[in-house]
């Protein structure tokens, strides 16, 4: 078992997200994953630091963490050789502690970029095809590559890990389970969505997957974002799952918001709601039960994203009671 903090790059800013980075390594997280938006989730107190800048510096802020994206779309605003050279030089960085972790991306990302935002078919394909191409250019000399959507013409990354960037595929359904399963090292999911969900549909796709390959579905990281709000107050941890009531809409709601001001809105709205994605608790021994329903699914590497605004609190609370619990009963 592995348990990570997420740095929430939608919240806060880049100079106090590093040293909540810098916090979650001293309290004993053992990975620190970040978001990589374009626009946050709302407006009013809204922060999207750049990602790949970000991780440079906590590549030197930091010591023994392991460090990812919680996912990057590598198929739009960045070229995928762009990002496969982007992850070679955090590798030299931070030799072993680097994941590149993607998806097919969200739309209030990409048009605000002037990005054509296609169907799922083709941003599934086209997150395929861009992990074929980064995986190559991790592993091979001169790459030239003719794709449906990318291209290159003899690209060598020349500046490569001795150990090559794991890359992370983050699904919400079943084909980028499975196609986690077939090329990825590690597979991503967020918590909140329903049993089913997870031992019905992405882990058994998974699952499927490597044995149509042959590959060990053990060898490949169950990572799950764990939405967390724990509080000795339990209206303090009920009160602080509004900041992010837009994940309470359904897809339907969000389906072709880009602009933040426009999703804090309709957030507003199911603010009521908004601790049904969360797992809520204000006492420690409850709180582990609710995650050790995730473990019992089969997820081995826990990300904890706390919603409130005292993040060094939540970190503390963690390492003090919540962290030892785990691991005295998962290891």
């Amino acid at each position: 078992m592995r348990y990570g903090y997420k740095a929430s790059a939608e919240q806060f800013p880049p100079r106090r997200l590093l040293d909540l980075a810098i916090a979650a390594e001293r309290a004993g997280f053992e990975s620190v994953w970040t978001s990589d938006h374009f626009q946050p989730w709302r407006h009013t107190g809204g922060h999207a630091p750049n990602a790949l800048v970000w991780l440079g510096a906590a590549a030197q802020a930091t010591e023994r963490v392991t460090l990812g994206t919680s996912v990057l779309t590598p198929t739009f605003r960045y070229n995928p050789a762009v990002v496969a050279q982007a992850f070679a030089t955090l590798g030299c960085l931070a030799p072993g502690r680097v994941i590149l972790g993607v998806g097919t991306g969200e739309s209030m990302n990409e048009k605000p970029v002037g990005v054509e935002w296609p169907d799922q078919k083709e941003r599934f394909a086209r997150l395929r095809e861009a992990v074929t191409l980064i995986h190559r250019l991790f592993e091979e000399e001169f790459v030239t590559f003719e794709g449906e959507y990318y291209k290159t013409h003899a690209a060598t990354i020349y500046d490569k890990p001795d150990e090559s960037v794991p890359i992370y595929i983050a699904a919400s359904g079943p084909a980028a389970a499975r196609l986690a399963g077939r090329i990825g090292d590690g597979f991503i999911c967020t918590s909140g969505k329903g049993e089913e969900l997870y031992t019905e549909t992405l882990l058994p796709a998974l699952q499927e997957a490597c044995t149509r390959v042959d590959r060990d579905p053990d060898t490949i990281d169950r990572m799950i974002e764990m939405k967390v709000s724990f509080d000795p107050d339990r209206a303090r941890a009920m009160e602080d799952t509004k900041v992010w009531s837009a994940l309470a809409l359904s897809g339907e709601q969000k389906m072709g918001v880009e602009d933040p001001r426009e999703m804090e809105q309709l957030a507003k709205g199911v603010e009521d709601i908004a601790h049904e994605r969360w797992l809520v608790s204000d006492d420690p021994d409850e709180h582990v039960e609710q995650v050790a329903t995730y473990v019992g699914y089969g997820f081995e590497h826990l990300v904890f994203h706390f919603p409130g605004e005292d993040q060094e609190a939540a970190i503390a609370r963690y390492s003090e009671l919540i962290l030892p619990r785990l691991r005295a009963r998962f290891g």
